[in-house]
């Protein structure tokens, strides 16, 4: 007789629940991801092992998910997190399966996450080290920026229209040693950030990895005559690593250091620089 209660089979609609897992060792109760997750699993070098296979079910995310995909995997756990859109939970709702629902904004939401999970797999030590390791790794960060200039950086996590990075993207700025410009997750303009004239400026879209075109929005924002751009200080940080709220979230943390404090950081993975942009003194255009 099986005396193990937790969840036997588990689709997961987003990234994050994925990475949890795998950081939890548990990717072998996965039946269903997105190809978003297979991607980053991939991306973040977890082996044939760990990682999930060929039998595994591809199905669409929390953004876009179908009962009809959900019931076929025939899960015992779907777990998704944000992005939501309402037809999308009430097609979760539809197929019937026990659902947990992730919507984390600050960093502490993202441990409770983890322990949540780990809880919920029966491994609530390993959740427990995990959340340990990371807050080691932001409180590490703290001390080194600490005394440091604190430049004004500017990110965003989409571009049309131009929308803020979230609020645990402000948390790991302040950590990397700069200071966060703009409302976390709100939609902004380009004669706005103009206007606040960031140090530095990174591009981290939703679902683009690290093909940010930066020199095209500098161009098409007509931003060539502000403080980042003049001093070359434009980055693409590739979005797994801060638009997924995950364990991920330390490389992200480290790219950011690297983006902001060049000279006190080593270049760090999915850190991009943008091109030199010749010069020249402008406004935003309004009309884009």
């Amino acid at each position: 007789m099986n005396s193990d209660h937790t969840p036997q089979r588990i689709v997961c609609l987003q990234p994050s629940a994925t990475v949890i897992l795998a950081e939890m060792r548990k990717l072998d109760r996965v039946v269903a991801c997105t190809k978003y997750c297979a991607e980053m699993l991939e991306l973040c070098g977890f082996g044939a092992g760990e990682g999930v296979g060929p039998c595994v079910a591809i199905v669409a995310d929390s953004w876009t998910a179908k009962s009809d995909e959900i019931l076929a995997a025939k899960p015992d756990l779907v777990i998704g997190a944000v992005p939501y859109q309402e037809k999308a939970i009430a097609e979760i709702m539809k197929s019937g399966a026990r659902f947990l629902g992730l919507a984390p904004r600050l960093l502490a939401d993202i441990y409770t996450d983890i322990a949540v999970i780990a809880g919920t797999m029966g491994v609530a030590e390993r959740g427990e080290q995990v959340i340990a390791e990371m807050k080691q790794e932001v409180q590490a960060m703290l001390v080194a920026t600490r005394g440091l200039d604190r430049p004004r950086v500017f990110c965003e996590e989409w571009g049309k229209p131009i929308i803020t990075s979230q609020k645990w993207v402000t948390e790991l700025v302040e950590a990397a040693g700069g200071s966060f410009a703009g409302q976390p997750g709100a939609q902004t303009s380009a004669e706005a950030i103009f206007r606040e004239d960031p140090g530095v400026l990174i591009a981290s879209w939703c679902g683009a990895g690290d093909r940010v075109p930066l020199e095209k929005i500098v161009r098409d924002r007509q931003w060539q005559g502000m403080r980042a751009v003049r001093e070359g200080r434009v980055y693409c940080i590739r979005d797994e690593f801060l638009n997924t709220p995950a364990p991920t979230l330390i490389t992200g943390l480290r790219a950011l250091a690297a983006a902001i404090h060049p000279g006190r950081f080593p270049q760090a993975a999915g850190l991009r620089c943008m091109a030199a942009v010749a010069p020249r003194e402008a406004r935003p255009n309004l009309a884009i």
